[in-house]
C-alpha cells in the first residue's frame, strides 16, 4: 500500500517542462509543491469536488434511508420468502458498474428508453444530470448495504426483543429505539465506505459521458484525475491530486469514525 502512495508523491513533485527553447522537447524537472497549489487553484477541481458534495449530499442519506428500511423489513416477524427477497434485492450490486451505467444510460436515452418521456426532469439534461447519477448508484449500493444492516440486525438479542414486545412496543418503537441504536457501529463503518465511495465517484458519470456533454471530462475528482494523467499526460498534476483525493477521504473518515466513537460513548 505504502510504495504507490510513495511513488505517486514522488510523480506529484515533477512536472514536463519544455528544454532548449522547446526544440529539445520536455524533460523532467523538480517543481515542488508547485502541483498542488496549480490543483487547488484550478476551477475545474474546484468544480468537480463541488458535483461530489452534491452527489453525496442526495446519494448517502437516500440509499442509507432506503437500505435500513429494506433491512427492517426483511428482519421483521411477518416477511415471507426472506431469503428470495435478500437475493433480489442484492443482485444490482452483482452487476458490474459499466454494464449498469450502459443499462440505464439506454434507459434516459429519448426514443429508446421508456424514462425520458416519464421523468420530471431531462435525465441528460445540465441540471438532470447529478440525480440521474444519484439513481445509478443508489440502485446499485442499496442492496449492498441492505445486506450489511439485515446480517447486523441479527445478532440483536432475542430477549431484548421480547422485554420490549412485553412492555407493549409496538414494531415501529422496536425499531427506532432498539434495532437502530444496537447495530449504529455497523451503520456508521457503512457510512465511512459510502463516504469514501462517493469521493471516488468515476464509473457512472464515466459511461454517461457517451451519452450527453452535460458530463465533463473533468466532472468528479476521478475523472479529473483520469483526464490529467491520460489525456493531457500531466502525471504529476495528476498524481498531486490523487494525493489529495487520498488525504481528503482519509481525513472524511477519520471524521466519521470520531463522530462514530463520541455518540457510542
Amino acid at each position: 500500500m505504502l510504495i504507490p502512495i510513495g511513488y505517486a508523491f514522488y510523480l506529484s513533485l515533477f512536472a514536463d517542462r519544455l528544454s532548449g527553447l522547446g526544440f529539445d522537447g520536455y524533460r523532467q524537472v523538480l517543481t515542488g509543491f508547485d502541483n498542488y497549489t496549480d490543483v487547488l487553484a484550478d476551477p475545474a477541481a474546484r468544480d468537480s469536488v463541488a458535483n461530489v458534495a452534491r452527489y453525496a449530499a442526495i446519494h448517502i442519506p437516500v440509499m442509507f434511508g432506503g437500505a435500513l428500511l429494506i433491512a427492517l423489513l426483511l428482519n421483521s416477524a411477518t416477511v415471507r420468502l426472506r431469503q428470495l427477497w435478500s437475493l433480489a434485492v442484492f443482485l444490482p450490486y452483482a452487476v458490474p458498474g459499466v454494464i449498469a451505467g450502459l443499462i440505464w444510460g439506454y434507459l434516459y436515452s429519448p426514443g429508446i428508453g421508456p424514462l425520458a418521456d416519464v421523468l420530471p426532469f431531462d435525465p441528460f439534461g445540465e441540471s438532470g444530470v447529478l440525480p440521474s447519477i444519484v439513481n445509478m448508484a443508489t440502485w446499485q449500493w442499496t442492496g449492498y448495504n441492505v445486506i450489511i444492516f439485515y446480517t447486523a440486525l441479527q445478532t440483536v438479542p432475542r430477549d431484548v426483543l421480547e422485554a420490549a414486545r412485553a412492555d407493549g412496543a409496538g414494531a415501529l418503537r422496536t425499531a427506532l429505539s432498539i434495532k437502530i441504536p444496537m447495530i449504529r457501529p455497523t451503520i456508521f463503518v457503512a457510512l465511512v465506505f459510502t463516504t469514501i465511495g462517493s469521493l471516488q465517484l468515476f464509473t457512472e458519470p464515466m459511461v454517461l459521458r457517451t451519452f450527453t456533454g452535460a458530463v465533463t471530462s473533468t466532472w468528479t475528482p476521478s475523472l479529473y484525475i483520469y483526464d490529467a494523467a491520460f489525456i493531457r499526460n500531466d502525471y504529476g498534476r495528476a498524481a498531486a491530486a490523487s494525493i489529495l483525493l487520498a488525504l481528503a477521504s482519509a481525513l472524511l473518515s477519520a471524521l466519521v469514525m470520531r463522530l462514530s466513537s463520541r455518540r457510542s460513548r
